[in-house]
């Protein structure tokens, strides 16, 4: 049985570019803002104090199972 949030396309890709930034982060202000700030509403992403997004251990866990296919 799926439990968790479905990801609209949008925030899929989003989630796959904070994983491909590693600790760098995604900044504020790109279009994909509303898919960061939702991904971070949801625990799968942080804004960091510099207002820089970053993937959470959360968001890793679920980017391996629903975006890489990996156990």
């Amino acid at each position: 049985m799926w439990d968790q949030p479905y990801l609209e396309t949008c925030c899929r890709s989003a989630l796959h570019r904070l994983s491909l930034s590693k600790q760098a982060g995604r900044p504020a202000g790109l279009p994909d803002t509303p898919c960061l700030e939702r991904l971070a509403g949801m625990g799968l992403a942080l804004q960091r104090d510099d207002g820089r997004f970053v993937i959470s251990a959360t968001g890793i866990k679920r980017h391996c199972s629903e975006i890489m296919k990996r156990p």
